[in-house]
């Protein structure tokens, strides 16, 4: 298997996991969300961020700047 498929399975939806219901609907999402540890949501919020906005690993770190400053010769 490629890294590239491997990459891409991380963020299959398992479709026999999903369910939609109307937002008026009583929902244990908040009791479900509460029994995570804050890194697990921090990880489940990170995954969905990377899904919406897509993730490219040659952007992932920090723009280098360099600048040169000539100081004058006295």
């Amino acid at each position: 298997m490629k890294k590239e498929e491997t990459d891409l399975d991380t963020f299959r939806i398992d479709r026999s996991k999903l369910s939609v219901t109307s937002l008026f609907d009583k929902s244990d999402d908040r009791e479900y969300w509460h029994s995570k540890t804050p890194q697990e949501r921090l990880a489940a919020l990170e995954s969905m961020r990377q899904i919406n906005y897509g993730y490219d690993p040659t952007t992932a770190r920090l723009e280098r700047v360099l600048e040169i400053v000539e100081f004058p010769s006295d």
